[in-house]
């Protein structure tokens, strides 16, 4: 990423020089004498007795961007936190566990949070004020951040021991409101699996897909739950709901058609008008659940939207050394989605007429432009979308379906080529350990549907990134930038890595896949596990100044860490045959069973943590070399049908591996079959007859699944 900063740097250079996060490095030049988080900063606001201004925001945000313009270049806003606050600024996804606790503070305080977020400490890390986004100067009711920072320094002064109190009083909520998760006792059920489904059905918007109003956050949760609950019940209705959301996001301007890739969310119902930024673990996630739909309706849109997210980052996002850099900025040039926004003679500058005209009529363009925004910049821009179904417009048109679609191809790819002539958004090239696992997995998951070796070359490289340069001394770090590993590993880097492992074991079928995973799972068991109440804390022992130590038990953006953590010992433990993992992910689900079954939408991955430890597992072990023709023809079968229960391994008779029916039970006792590579299709510790050929392995799944449906 380009450290590129305004006037200010020619003035000004604070501690944050010497840092590697890329939204730090944002801040080394303004006039606030900014601290990262650390000794020095938490020591200095003891020795001077000064309440600390905590600034807590991420490279991809555009109101942070703004506030720093507002305020945090302003030079006497500046002089004034310097004069009587400790400013420390924090960059979320580096520190996740404080900006967890004191994002919850501000909501406690004010009813609502996001970022940037603005918090006010006591030398004692207490929280007793804050915000998000303040004006410079009072606006309209609202406070300006001057006006903020004048009451909050003459409180210090005139009212100190009322807010030592009232932070004392908060701190200790947070202690208890964050470490207790209501236990339950209960039997785990997959109960909770159909009341979530319900509860989507209620709120689904049946117009334009996606659940609840605007804003619209991608519901990737939500669509791999339904699809689950589809294979149980087979109620077509659940998949509907999925497949159009999955449709108009994919036609929506949410979605980059030309460069692929998800924008951060939507304004609007309709997934029109988005906030500009892209997260690698939202791509990564919507990479996943599209294959998944793809598997389960074979739609070649689905197909199509999978790779061309796969092939957006591996273009965009991918360092040289394999490692998925974090986020791509909403802005650029200081204007929000200038990048990505279109005029309509531009278009047809680009195309020839009538490939240009083709291509606005289908996008939408228009001359005057197709959206309405507040921003004054955005008047006469296009945000490209496609309002029906490319096979509906191509019959309206009179065009040949596939004509249509090979001509919009050529389109996008000469817009493409054009817009990179343009200034990019910046870009967060740190690396972030749980980010890349989902990415991994996303990755391997991949090739298995798609059959791209690029896929998997992509995943591996990245596996043997974050293997060789992000752990040191058996200790994992959760973030990497500059030749840097920096803070410990929390429990989402842990639990991430290992499902992404297995699921690199279960793409190439390397055992040091399986190994890697079973260290990281000892010791996320050995660091974060609670031994007296089940479930694992967000932190360990190594993560110091905490005024609470959390247990994240329900999704945010990403998935909870417990429930990750729940799935990948589900799955390495019936690969390994483990029974200390499948009992630590039982406790784990069962102690939070009362919460899926009180709001079931909050806890949609740790329900499909649940069913995946509920449902028996189809395990398949296929005997013959992993890259020889006939057991790819195997591999093949098996990623074509949606089996989220499947488990899958690979031994070849001609290993000299002694180890490796130990490590992997399921495939002791298996060989060939007269000679030939066989699949073997087990159930409740029973195999059927192992089978030669695709054919009969497709059968032998299809009457398995049948099997588990009666």
């Amino acid at each position: 990423m380009g450290e590129v900063v305004g006037e200010a740097a020619a003035q000004h250079t604070n501690r944050l020089a010497g840092e590697t996060s890329p939204y730090l490095l944002q801040h080394a030049h303004n006039p606030v004498d900014w601290h990262a988080w650390g000794e020095e900063a938490l020591r200095r606001a003891k020795e001077e007795d000064k309440p600390i201004f905590l600034s807590i925001g991420y490279s991809a945000c555009h109101w942070c961007h703004v506030m720093e313009r507002e305020s945090f270049e302003n030079e006497s806003i500046a002089a004034f936190l310097n004069k009587h606050f400790v400013s420390i600024k924090v960059d979320r996804e580096e520190r996740p566990d404080l900006d967890e606790i004191y994002m919850a503070a501000v909501q406690a305080l004010t009813g609502r949070g996001g970022w940037p977020l603005s918090v006010f400490l006591t030398p004692d890390l207490e929280p007793f004020y804050g915000g998000t986004y303040f004006p410079p100067e009072d606006t309209r009711g609202y406070p300006g951040f001057r006006s903020v920072l004048e009451s909050v320094a003459g409180a210090w002064r005139e009212r100190r021991d009322d807010i030592d109190k009232s932070a004392a009083r908060l701190a200790k909520h947070l202690r208890t409101q964050m470490a207790e998760v209501r236990a339950s006792g209960e039997t785990l059920t997959n109960a909770s699996m159909a009341e979530a489904a319900a509860e989507l059905e209620r709120d689904f918007d049946a117009a334009y897909g996606g659940f609840g109003e605007a804003p619209k956050f991608p519901p990737s949760f939500a669509i791999a739950l339904l699809l689950r609950q589809y294979l149980h019940t087979g109620i077509d209705g659940l998949v509907e709901m999925a497949a159009l959301t999955l449709d108009r996001m994919a036609r929506g301007g949410m979605y980059d058609h030309l460069g692929g890739g998800f924008h951060r969310y939507s304004v609007d119902a309709r997934w029109l008008v988005p906030h500009f930024e892209k997260m690698l673990y939202d791509n990564a996630q919507l990479a996943q659940v599209y294959l998944e739909a793809y598997q389960l309706t074979r739609k070649p849109l689905y197909r199509r939207v999978a790779a061309e997210i796969l092939d957006y980052v591996l273009r965009d996002m991918t360092d040289k050394r394999g490692g998925f850099y974090s986020t791509e900025d909403a802005d650029s040039e200081g204007r929000e989605g200038a990048f990505y926004l279109w005029r309509q003679q531009e278009i047809l500058d680009v195309l020839r007429d009538e490939a240009g005209y083709l291509f606005c009529q289908v996008y939408n363009v228009r001359p005057n432009g197709n959206f309405d925004s507040h921003e004054g910049y955005h008047k006469g821009l296009n945000i490209l979308h496609i309002e029906k179904p490319l096979d509906v417009i191509a019959g309206g048109l009179g065009i040949d379906r596939h004509e249509l679609h090979g001509k919009l191809a050529e389109s996008r790819q000469e817009l493409l080529a054009a817009r990179e002539r343009r200034v990019r958004p910046l870009r967060d090239d740190k690396m972030l350990a749980s980010w890349n696992g989902l990415m991994i997995s996303a990755f391997a998951q991949g090739h298995q549907v798609l059959g791209d070796k690029r896929y998997r070359s992509a995943a591996e490289r990245a596996a043997g990134f974050v293997l060789e340069n992000m752990i040191q001394d058996g200790r994992l770090f959760h973030t990497y930038r500059n030749g840097e590993a920096r803070v410990p590993a929390y429990l989402d880097d842990h639990a991430f890595l290992i499902v992404a492992l297995v699921d690199l074991y279960e793409t190439t079928f390397d055992t040091k896949w399986l190994s890697a995973a079973d260290a990281l799972a000892q010791k996320m068991i050995a660091d974060f596990y609670d031994a007296e109440r089940g479930g694992f804390f967000f932190t360990s022992h190594e993560h110091k100044d905490l005024i609470a130590r959390t247990k994240p038990t329900y999704d945010g953006a990403e998935p909870s860490g417990n429930a990750m953590a729940a799935i990948g010992l589900t799955r390495l433990g019936r690969l390994t045959d483990n029974r200390e993992y499948l009992a630590k992910a039982k406790d784990t689900l069962e102690f939070n069973h009362a919460n899926m079954m009180a709001t079931p939408r909050a806890f949609m991955k740790m329900i499909v943590a649940a069913d995946l430890l509920l449902t028996p597992p189809i395990e398949i072990a296929i005997t013959g070399a992993p890259d020889a023709p006939e057991v790819d023809a195997f591999i093949r079968v098996l990623h074509e049908k949606f089996i989220p229960s499947r488990m899958v391994a690979v031994i070849d008779p001609a290993s000299t591996d002694p180890k490796l029916a130990g490590q992997v039970p399921l495939l002791a006792g298996k060989t060939l079959v007269a000679g030939k590579a066989a699949a073997y299709v087990c159930e409740n510790f029973t195999c059927k007859v192992p089978v030669t050929t695709p054919e009969a392995l497709s059968e032998a799944l299809g009457a398995t699944m049948e099997d588990d449906d009666a």
